[in-house]
């Protein structure tokens, strides 16, 4: 392990940060961190309990909240989809964070809950029926559906028709359990129990779910001489009122306390956790005294009862006839350690096929197999999530230790006195985040080889594995990309293509963008592939443009059971090898005949005009005000077709920006379909066509770019037999510029992301609320002449209009890709709003948005 970057808080006179007892952090599926201080303001001599909320890609953009809490906030949870946060205090108030539109650095409290004056100790979201399992050992399958398998597992409640029902649960001190309901028509069901007859007070808790859609909450009361509960919590709505069921479940004592050794040792229990969520048959339990502590992992298990051997005279047992009872049995337990000050357990659902100790070879040292134990001498261990054998350490900053020898034995010397008070894993395992007793946010590296050596087809084999998770699962991959180095860009980038064209078609339909943004966030990270980025991004506006102008054409007759328009349009575009347009096509021809009814060669020779005629042009009329509105959409078509043949006889320089669309098929042919749709439009609307300066009056600017687009195209739509554009076509390229003014592209700028700058291994230091003037690597200048200069008019990436030099609108940036669109939509014609629909709860590539300020350079 080591330190990425750290974030502390500037000191003020007045008010200072300082962290809260007890300090909680939670970290969402989108790479979000939530995390509580306590704001003190010296001239008041008061404390304001504040909520912050940092994307890790720019973490010193903190949206910092008053929580509105009136005690100290006791516990933080995320959603599964990482777009809502719990946060309950020590009053009993339990609120719910929603991002308000959709903005990563802006939130609101929209619901809640209340137990009066009954501190909350535990508190998480109901299971909403959704599990995935990793199968490590088959990381090498070809098949994603072998590698990555849904499980069967019910929701804790359910609407009709079986749709999961939103809420949350919570366990306060008293005892009690509270469960919340999040109806669709927005009010909250709230139901309260205890968990037993005889209510005791309760200092640890936790929440997991179990298969069967059951709740089940482990409790204590801090002493390790007390018995450690577990109850089965049963959730229903009965009438339009929520109701709880509990049931008590075996309990155990720690072993520490029946060693005579060990006994009075350690007198207090301080970390209770189920090893997941959704794993209620194993807890970690710690028990700590002043100055150690100690770790043991149990396992809950099915045991055959034994029969008294009368009773097995009378009635013999025989089979799967001999009764079974629970019973918790400890599976392993530590040495005497420093005292634990934090626990940070893994979030990657690895499926072990042997639920023993023993795991094969090449998966032993995978990252999702450990978790973290914070220790008061500020450094950190990662240990076997069963076997708790030490995996992977971190001394901290201020330990002095020889640099040449092994991690595992370098000694330790008198730790700091600063360390982790709470600490989260990422979703893949791969970083590690930790705020500190000086309220300090520090992001640690966890190698993918847990500082063993690995050859570098097993470390890309782990990154390529996870990579594919976050494929399937839609989970950001930011802490993945900590671990790239540009020697591997190219290698990844190839295999995890590979991976992806093996899959059958409906899969790849459905990850098609996620790949290409995954692939642009890989580019960015090499010089060799920085221009590549580009070109990704433009793939994923040249896709969202072409399935959005094609759901706009509708059928003739709605009952028709004949292919959609834009399944015929691609049909039809695909087999039609004529390379010009032609000039007599009239937009409302009766005449439909049948495509598939004719003759494919003499289909190859006829004019385009009559394929247009066989695309039913009545399907393509739209109102002129929608036409119209589509106009920035449709000339950034033309635009780009232009740049990308004008580009051709360019093509040996892979540096420059649209190199790679020059040998893409599949993307050729979305422009030479729209060309078609953007033909048939204009002869419905002149005023939505492409606008292209020409240098002579009578040259048909389309027709021509269709044609050359259409060649360069016969040269590549078969993937494994692309061919050289010939001589006649580059000439033909090298004479565009004399004939039409060829536009500057709006290229995506690069991303000012910390992940970049994190490649040589050196320790970034930050400050929350100011932005770094750090110095970019070699690979963002390189790329300086195709983008917008700062002062500069400025342009909405997705809207594709020009918001000036300094925009008065206010508009929102990308985390990801570094997109910037406003915030508001200056429109409200039907189709553009369908448009703005795609990206509204994230961009095109998947990130989430962020405001920014209001005259942005």
């Amino acid at each position: 392990m080591d330190l990425a970057y750290v974030c502390e808080w500037e000191k003020k006179p007045k008010s200072n940060h300082c962290p809260s007892i007890p300090l909680v952090c939670a970290w969402s599926c989108r790479n979000l961190i939530a995390f509580t201080t306590d704001l003190r303001n010296e001239e008041e001599k008061d404390l304001t309990h504040m909520v912050h909320i940092i994307d890790t890609e720019h973490p010193w953009d903190v949206y910092s909240v008053n929580s509105g809490h009136t005690e100290v906030i006791t516990c933080l949870e995320w959603d599964q989809s990482g777009s809502r946060l719990l946060s309950a205090d020590a009053d009993g108030h339990i609120k719910c964070w929603s991002m308000t539109d959709h903005l990563a650095n802006s939130w609101e409290n929209t619901v809640g809950s209340v137990v009066e004056g009954d501190p909350v100790v535990a508190l998480s979201w109901l299971h909403n029926g959704v599990k995935l399992a990793l199968h490590v050992e088959k990381s090498g399958a070809s098949n994603f559906g072998e590698k990555f398998s849904r499980v069967k597992f019910s929701p804790s409640l359910t609407l009709f028709g079986g749709k999961p029902m939103e809420g949350w649960i919570a366990v306060t001190i008293s005892g009690l359990v509270t469960v919340s309901l999040l109806k669709p028509n927005g009010q909250v069901l709230t139901a309260t129990e205890s968990l037993c007859r005889l209510r005791c007070r309760v200092a640890l808790a936790d929440v997991a779910f179990t298969g069967g859609g059951n709740i089940v909450v482990a409790t204590s009361d801090g002493s390790s001489t007390s018995p450690v509960q577990f109850y089965k919590v049963c959730v229903s709505v009965v009438n339009e009122k929520c109701k709880i069921d509990t049931e008590i479940l075996p309990s155990l004592f720690m072993r520490c306390t029946t060693d005579p050794a060990r006994k009075d040792k350690y007198p207090a229990i301080t970390h209770l956790k189920f090893l997941a969520r959704d794993m209620s048959e194993q807890v970690l339990l710690c028990a700590s005294n002043q100055n150690n502590s100690i770790v043991e992992c149990w396992s809950l298990r099915k045991e055959g009862l034994p029969v008294n051997n009368i009773f097995q005279q009378i009635s013999p047992v025989v089979g799967d006839k001999q009764p079974m009872i629970l019973k918790w049995r400890i599976l392993s337990a530590t040495n005497d350690l420093d005292r634990v000050s934090a626990v940070a357990l893994p979030k990657l659902p690895i499926s072990l096929t042997n639920t023993d100790l023993k795991v094969a070879n090449d998966t032993k040292f995978f990252p999702g197999l450990g978790l973290a134990l914070a220790f008061h001498d500020g450094s950190v261990h990662i240990v076997h999530r069963l076997s708790l054998q030490m995996m992977a350490v971190f001394y901290g900053s201020s330990s002095q230790r020889p640099v040449d020898e092994p991690a595992l034995k370098r000694p330790r010397t008198t730790g700091p006195l600063v360390h982790f008070k709470a600490m989260q894993l990422s979703w893949t395992s791969l970083a590690l985040c930790g705020v500190d007793s000086h309220g300090k946010l520090s992001m640690l590296r966890i190698s993918p080889s847990m500082g063993h050596v690995l050859d570098m087809n097993m470390s890309l084999r782990h990154l390529l594995f996870l990579l594919e998770y976050c494929m399937v699962t839609g989970y950001d991959w930011w802490d993945i990309l900590l671990h790239v180095q540009p020697s591997m860009v190219q290698n990844l980038v190839e295999k995890l293509h590979e991976e992806y064209m093996r899959q059958n078609a409906a899969l790849q339909q459905v990850l098609s963008t996620r790949i290409v943004a995954m692939k642009a966030s890989l580019c960015k990270l090499s010089s060799s592939t920085i221009a590549r980025v580009c070109d990704y991004h433009a793939k994923l506006f040249l896709i969202a443009i072409s399935c959005t102008l094609k759901s706009l054409l509708r059928p003739h007759f709605l009952n028709t059971p004949d292919k959609s328009p834009g399944d015929r349009l691609t049909e039809i575009c695909s087999k039609i090898t004529d390379v010009g347009f032609g000039v007599g096509l009239l937009p409302m021809v009766s005449q439909t005949p049948k495509f598939e009814e004719e003759d494919n060669d003499d289909l190859r020779r006829e004019d385009i005009d009559k394929v247009m005629i066989n695309l039913k042009t009545e399907e393509f009329v739209l109102e002129m005000t929608t036409l119209q509105s589509l106009q920035q959409l449709i000339q950034w078509v033309g635009d780009f077709v232009l740049y990308l043949l004008a580009s051709l006889p360019n093509q040996g320089s892979p540096v420059r920006p649209g190199h790679s669309f020059l040998r893409d098929g599949a993307s050729l042919g979305m422009f030479r379909e729209l060309m078609v749709v953007i033909r048939i439009w204009g002869l419905l609307k002149p005023s939505c066509l492409p606008v292209y300066t020409a240098t002579s009056d009578t040259q048909d600017s389309m027709s021509l770019l269709f044609r050359l687009l259409t060649k360069l195209w016969l040269c590549c739509r078969e993937e494994n037999h692309i061919t050289e554009p010939d001589d006649a076509l580059i000439d033909e390229c090298c004479l565009l510029p004399s004939q039409l003014l060829i536009p500057n592209i709006d290229w995506l700028p690069i991303n000012d992301g910390i992940i970049s700058k994190l490649q040589n291994k050196q320790l970034v230091r930050l400050q929350f609320g100011k932005a770094p003037g750090l110095v970019g690597h070699t690979v963002s200048s390189q790329f300086d002449a195709f983008v917008r200069a700062p002062g500069q008019p400025k342009i909405d990436h997705l809207r594709r209009l020009h918001l000036g030099a300094y925009p008065t609108e206010e508009c929102k940036s990308c985390t990801r890709c570094g997109c910037v669109t406003m915030l508001k939509s200056p429109n409200k014609v039907t189709a553009v709003k369908q448009w703005e629909q795609r990206w509204i709860k994230n961009c095109l590539c998947g990130g989430l948005w962020r405001k920014m300020p209001l005259s942005y350079s």
